[in-house]
Formats: structure tokens, sequence, C-alpha cells
């Protein structure tokens, strides 16, 4: 199962959210598709991506940023720029374009941060958006928990979409990062659950401010816990495959 839409437009354009999605891809397209070996690749991400160790060392800060806008693979950018585009319009129209840039990048060097604070002495490289994205779902859980997000579910030959609150489907990833976190050794590498957590609790906290001066629970009840404007409406689709009633 994994989120697909919201039915939460947003009012106005939003265009930090569209530059986001098309640098990550153009910046994924210009180093994998020239690489000829993984070994290029993996030399890439070294130079561009970040190493604990070093980052404790006092080396090669700028990694915090540059490794937000690297890739190890299709699915790794496919997935992150889904979760971006699904959350980031929202956010953006809640704390206008030149905010959420800020948001996003605050959010993304908290993530590393905290990555960095679990395995100080790894040389593994870290990349991805995902650590900046959860600071984007933290921040949009703070504020629109009741938002309608569809997910679709796949299992065998059932599939079916299936609409939900935001609170249910951000419970569920958050459950699963900190579940992963207690359970997986930093030093195994692999997915940087550290840096998911990192960065939702950043946009939680950033976002509080936001939430707070809007009224705080007043907000919610005035907006019942959604975006503040009308919901879009997308037509049914249930599964295909037949139902076989009780004999």
């Amino acid at each position: 199962m994994f989120p697909i839409r919201d039915h939460n437009p947003s009012t106005r354009t939003p265009y930090v959210t569209w530059l986001l999605v098309a640098l990550n891809v153009l910046i994924f397209l210009a180093y994998w598709l020239p690489a000829r070996t993984d070994g290029e690749i993996s030399l890439f991400f070294v130079t561009w991506g970040v190493i604990p160790a070093k980052v404790m060392a006092g080396l090669d800060w700028h990694t915090v940023v540059t490794s937000m806008f690297l890739h190890g693979g299709w699915l790794h950018l496919a997935g992150n720029m889904l979760f971006l585009w699904i959350y980031g319009d929202n956010m953006e129209d809640t704390f206008g374009h030149a905010g959420f840039l800020a948001f996003y990048i605050v959010c993304g060097v908290a993530a590393a941060g905290l990555q960095v604070a679990a395995d100080p002495r790894s040389f593994a490289p870290m990349v991805g958006a995902s650590g900046a994205i959860s600071g984007v779902m933290g921040g949009y859980l703070l504020l629109f928990p009741k938002a309608r997000i569809d997910i679709f579910v796949f299992f065998l030959v059932f599939y079916r979409i299936f609409s939900i609150p935001a609170w249910i489907v951000l419970g569920i990833w958050l459950t699963i990062q900190l579940f992963g976190g207690y359970n997986t050794p930093a030093t195994e590498g692999g997915v940087a659950y550290f840096a998911h957590l990192g960065g939702f609790a950043a946009g939680v906290v950033l976002t509080v401010f936001v939430w707070l001066a809007k009224g705080g629970p007043r907000f919610w009840n005035r907006t019942h816990g959604v975006p503040p404007h009308p919901a879009a409406v997308y037509p049914e689709n249930p599964s295909r495959i037949p139902r076989v009633p009780r004999r």
C-alpha cells in the first residue's frame, strides 16, 4: 500500500514544489545516465553525499545540502517525488514560496544531522531527499490531520484505492520509521531511518509556530483538520475482481 494523491489542491500555484521535483529529476538524470559502471555512481555519492565521519571532522559540510538532491535509483527517486508532490503543495500554500523553500532545506539539514549523530564514525555516504520530505510530512500531519489521502492497495490479484485520513497514513509511516530505527543499527546502512525521524521532528517543530499563529486548536476547529479550501473529488475506482457470494 502506498499513497498516490490527496484531495486537497493548493490555492496558490506550488512553484517551489514543482522546482524541487524538477531539480531532483534533472540532477538524477545528469549523473545516472552518463555513468558506465556502478563504481562511477558510488564515487559520485562519496563526493557529494553526506559521510558522517567527514562531517564530524569538519569536512564537506556542503554535502548536507547536496545530498538532498541525489538518489540511489529510479524507485528511490520516484517514491520521494511522489510523496513531495502529494504533501508539498499544501505546505507551500501555508508557508509561502520562500518560506517553504527555507522550511524544506532546514528539515533536510536536521535529517542529516540526526543520521550523523546516530552513526558518527560511518564512511557510508547518505543520499536522498527523504529527510527533507519527512519534514514536509511532519508539518502536514500537524496542520491537516484529517485531510483525505488516497492509497493504492495491491495484494496478489486484488487492488483497490481507499481514501483515509492523513493521520492514519502518516501515523503508519511514522511507526515504520520508529520500528526500523529501533531495530536496525545505524551502522548497517540501507534505509536512513534516523534521517527520516530527524526531518519529521524538525518539520513538526517548525510548523508548531505557524499552527499557534493560526490559533492552535482553534485552527483545527475552523478547518476541521483539512486545508481551508474546497476539496477535490475523484471518481471511485473499485476493484474489477468480481465478488464471490457465500453459498
